[in-house]
């Protein structure tokens, strides 16, 4: 597999998740082994634990295993874009490195982009969520709040479970926190959004790792910087060359 020019990227994002290397990587080889040729890319945003090293303790073993270093934690929305830069596969697929998020799930995923006509986004919408009362609470309230204001048809933007296009995501404005905007920019674009129901199930080990800001609320300014985005979209001209 590591010979073979990669049809799709999965890229994970962490920080100091450590002890979760290894069950993860084990669970996204057993959910894509023999169906797509794929590469795993993590985005080591600035561990300071013995993530660096478990992963390039498994690099030895695959092939098709690579890691990016943040020298300097940039947070999940900077690692997925460093992800996606370095991808090689056409479809990339994301999933958050704490292991709450089931790669039994990626096939779907991948599958509904590879086959939807105009499908530029396939999004994972947790069921079962398995967060506290109070973060459920305040995921609950931001997601009706951007729904309202931007008519992205998305009941949950947080669940770190996505598919996409590369050249499309590459296409977006960057700025923190665009993953949870997703949905929103890619119906800007004139892509259809997929969904999939996922399970939700506690993490592996250890605590989270991105700030309370970083995973649940939904920055007033960005949200009102997307609305903006939308409101100043104009169609897209179609453009021929003329041949002399």
């Amino acid at each position: 597999m590591s010979s073979s020019q990669p049809s799709v990227s999965i890229v994970v994002p962490v920080r100091n998740e450590a002890d979760n290397i290894a069950p993860l990587i084990e669970e996204i080889t057993a959910a894509l082994d023999g169906r797509w040729a794929y590469e795993i890319i993590y985005v080591n945003d600035g561990s300071t634990d013995a993530t660096g090293e478990r992963l390039a303790a498994i690099m030895k073993q695959r092939g098709n295993l690579r890691q990016l270093r943040h020298a300097r934690s940039g947070g999940q929305s900077a690692a997925v874009r460093s992800g996606v830069r370095a991808a090689r596969g056409t479809i990339v697929a994301t999933l958050d490195g704490d292991g709450q998020n089931n790669p039994a799930f990626l096939p779907d995923l991948i599958a509904a982009v590879e086959k939807g006509v105009n499908v530029g986004l396939a999004a994972g919408q947790r069921v079962g969520r398995k967060d506290t009362g109070f973060k459920k609470f305040q995921s609950r309230v931001a997601n009706k709040v951007r729904s309202v204001i931007l008519k992205d048809g998305t009941r949950d933007t947080g669940c770190g479970l996505k598919a996409f296009r590369r050249e499309v995501f590459l296409m977006m404005p960057y700025f923190d926190g665009l993953h949870r905007f997703l949905p929103a920019l890619m119906r800007r674009e004139g892509f259809d959004i997929a969904y999939v129901d996922v399970i939700d199930r506690p993490r592996h080990s250890g605590v989270s790792n991105y700030g309370f800001f970083d995973r649940l609320w939904i920055g007033i300014m960005d949200l009102a910087g997307v609305w903006w985005l939308i409101r100043r979209k104009k169609p897209t001209p179609e453009v021929t060359e003329v041949n002399a």
